[in-house]
Order: C-alpha cells, then sequence, then structure tokens
C-alpha cells in the first residue's frame, strides 16, 4: 500500500483496542519493571532480549535472532497475504546512576533507562500479543523490531544490514515507532510530518600552540586565546552563514587544557555537537567549521586539527503518514489524546536509518508523571526522570492500531 493510499476514519476496529491495552496491563508493567531494574547498555543486551524472548514465548511469531547484536526480530503472519509493516521498540539503557526512588529501580550501578526504552520494550511486546488476538484481521505481516544500540551505537542501522526491512520475505511497506516524553501530558500522542528530529554529529577540535611560563607569554604560543574565539566565532557561523528558515545548532560543550596556574598549555581542546534539520544544513556546517576553526588557529599562530564524526541523521516522518497518525490517535485514544506538533525536537534518534528507507511515522507519548506538570517534569536522560505507567497502554493501543491501519 503507498503511504498516500490511507484509510479514512473512524474504524469500528480500533473501538475496542485500548480497552484490550488495559486488559493487557499488568503484563506490561511486570516486563518493563523487571527490565528497568536490570539494565544493559550497548548493542550486546543478553538479559534484556532474554526478557523480551520469554514474553513473547507462545505466539504464533517467527523469531529471528540478531548475529552482531542482540535484537530480536518477530515476524506475525496475518490470515491473508498482503504487504509488511514494521514496528520498532528500542532496548538499550544510559550511563547514568538511577535517583528516582522508585521500588524497582535500576540494580545495576551507573545504568539507568533513563530514556523509557524499558518502556517501549513493553508496549511493544503487549502490541505483539494484541495483534496476535486480531491476526484473523491482518492482510499482510507484522514485523516487530526489538533493537538495541539506539543510544548512540548505530543498533538500526546494525539490524537492516542483517535484514530487518525483508524478515517478512518482502520489503517493509510502511514503519512505526513511539517514543515516551516526559514532558508530555500522559497518555498523548504527539507528531508531525516531515523532519521530527535533528541530525547529530560530534566534533572534536585540537589547537597546538607553544607551551611556555604563564610569565612570559610573548616567548609561547598560547592556544587557550584561540580555543576561546573559535567558541564565539562558530556562534557567529551559524547566525550568519545559516539561514534563519534551516535550523541548526552547534554547541561547544567541553573546553580542557593546561594543568595549573603558572604554565601556557601546549594543546586546548574542544568538543561538542552539531544538530540540524536537513541533511544539506548538515552538510554545509560539516563543511564550514573546519575552516572556522583552522582561520582562527591560523591567526593565532597554532596548528589546528578537526575531526568531525557522523552521527545519526535527521529523523523525517513521511508527510502523509506523520499527519494520519495523529489522526489515527485521535481515532484510538480520543481527540483530546492526538497533538500535531508544530516544531521539531532537536534531539537525535537512529530510526531514522528506517525512515530513509521506508515510508513511516515516528511519534511521542506522552508520560508525565503523577504530581507534576510537563514542564516540571525531570526530562529524558535525567537520573531523575520517572514516567507514569498508566500511558502505556496507549502506546500498546497505538501500536496495534498501525499495524491494523495498514494491513486493513
Amino acid at each position: 500500500m503507498e503511504p498516500t493510499d490511507l484509510p479514512s476514519l473512524p474504524d469500528a476496529r480500533f473501538a475496542g483496542l485500548l480497552a484490550e491495552a488495559e486488559e493487557l496491563q499488568p503484563r506490561t508493567v511486570e516486563l518493563r519493571r523487571a527490565i528497568h531494574q536490570h539494565p544493559e547498555e550497548g548493542l550486546e543486551l543478553p538479559r534484556t532480549q532474554q526478557a523480551i524472548l520469554a514474553a513473547l514465548e507462545g505466539l504464533p511469531l517467527e523469531i529471528q535472532l540478531g548475529k552482531s547484536t542482540s535484537s530480536v526480530t518477530a515476524v506475525l503472519r496475518g490470515r491473508l497475504p498482503g504487504p509488511a509493516v514494521l514496528l520498532r521498540g528500542d532496548m538499550d539503557a544510559l550511563p547514568l546512576t538511577e535517583d528516582t526512588g522508585v521500588d524497582y529501580a535500576s540494580a545495576t550501578e551507573g545504568t539507568m533507562h533513563a530514556c523509557g526504552h524499558d518502556t517501549h520494550v513493553a508496549m511493544l511486546a503487549s502490541a505483539a500479543h494484541l495483534l496476535c488476538a486480531h491476526v484473523e484481521e491482518l492482510a499482510g505481516s507484522v514485523v516487530f523490531m526489538f533493537q538495541p544500540g539506539e543510544e548512540g551505537y548505530h543498533g538500526a542501522r546494525h539490524m537492516i544490514h542483517e535484514g530487518v526491512l525483508d524478515a517478512a520475505g518482502e520489503r517493509v511497506e510502511r514503519a512505526f515507532a513511539l517514543h515516551t516524553y516526559a514532558n508530555l501530558a500522559s497518555g498523548t500522542i504527539a507528531s508531525r510530518p516531515g523532519p521530527i528530529l535533528a541530525s547529530a554529529d560530534r566534533f572534536e577540535v585540537r589547537v597546538i600552540g607553544k607551551g611556555g611560563h604563564g610569565s612570559a607569554p610573548h616567548l609561547a604560543i598560547d592556544p587557550v586565546p584561540a580555543a576561546a574565539a573559535m567558541v564565539g566565532a562558530l556562534q557567529t557561523m551559524v547566525a550568519r552563514r545559516v539561514s534563519v528558515f534551516a535550523p541548526a545548532v552547534v554547541s561547544v560543550t567541553r573546553i580542557t587544557s593546561g594543568t595549573t596556574s603558572n604554565i601556557i598549555p601546549e594543546v586546548a581542546d574542544l568538543e561538542g555537537t552539531i544538530r540540524t534539520l536537513s541533511e544539506r544544513t548538515r552538510a554545509q556546517i560539516r563543511e564550514e567549521l573546519p575552516k572556522v576553526c583552522e582561520a582562527i588557529g591560523q591567526a593565532h599562530g597554532c596548528r589546528v586539527l578537526v575531526d568531525i564524526e557522523p552521527g545519526y541523521p535527521v529523523t523525517v516522518n513521511d508527510d502523509r503518514l506523520g499527519e494520519h497518525v495523529v489522526a489515527l490517535a485521535g481515532e484510538v485514544l480520543g481527540e483530546d489524546n492526538a497533538e500535531l506538533m508544530a516544531d521539531p525536537l532537536m534531539g537525535a534518534e537512529d530510526f531514522s536509518y528506517v525512515l530513509q528507507r521506508v515510508p513511516g511515522a515516528f511519534a511521542f507519548l506522552g508520560a508525565c508523571p503523577p504530581g507534576t506538570t510537563p514542564e516540571e517534569a525531570a526530562p529524558n536522560h535525567s537520573n531523575r526522570v520517572h514516567y507514569d505507567e498508566a500511558a502505556l497502554p496507549s502506546g500498546v493501543a497505538m501500536y496495534a492500531a498501525f499495524a491494523l491501519d495498514a494491513l486493513r
């Protein structure tokens, strides 16, 4: 089915999905808390993988395990032949020490599910149960993509290289991913057409001068003023070289140099992030940033080495599906729980690799905890972030609705 060939809403099949998802809530919460208590980072998540496999046991799914990662791919065949649709849930945690006080807090020192991936896994597993109960209504296949390594490890790219988009025996035609978000009203689905998240590249700049005594700077070549000048110049570069209609962020987030107060160091290091909402702007900044730093270094008599490490691409929703998923949320969860985002966020996601190849949509699921407001809630990636588990049935229902909608 082409993305432009979208069904008209309402659809009676969606009426009971939320209630069915709520019946699965004990299972969803149990899996979420088990994974939350034992978080794992990176591409190898053996304990999380086993928890997923146990949660899917007994379902009529074709299961494939990753070779380069601990991924899980599960395929549900519908009663009738048809296209394939993909649903993704990422699995990995972050290097943080949890400070939430919940009784299922991380038991692994220095590792925490601070970005909601534990909820994604649990919702996707329960969505598999829900869709298996509706298998007679499916004309096509559902691919459940349980993905490790989203937090900077390019896990989606690993799974794509191993064939997740062809796991059903034919190319996936539509894809969907949810992401819980503490700074959005609980149970609300928010999405938009076009760019929804930014690209993310990392840069390092080494400024090399000549060390000396702090009392005689004229006998040294001080890299510190050169590095300081680069910070301001990079902001000017964005303001004067990049169109205001092509949003971009260049942030220097680390400066290191020197050892004590009376020594001029030989080297100063800068590190930071580049965020853009178009690949054209991304390429422009990656070309301009080294030029700016090298010119300033030359003016100060310093050598400059610049390295830009490519990160995730821009996450771009299909224009039709980005709007359609909001309409679908209104049908499944109620109009008050569906929000069309006016602007993208400048965070980044490796679901972008999937959306480069398949029309689809990425959406946020609000999970602001009770007793606080979305503005006051600890944000994703905070060691105090806490998600309202009452929002999980909404995510389960949306995963299921997206598949039923695509394979009607």
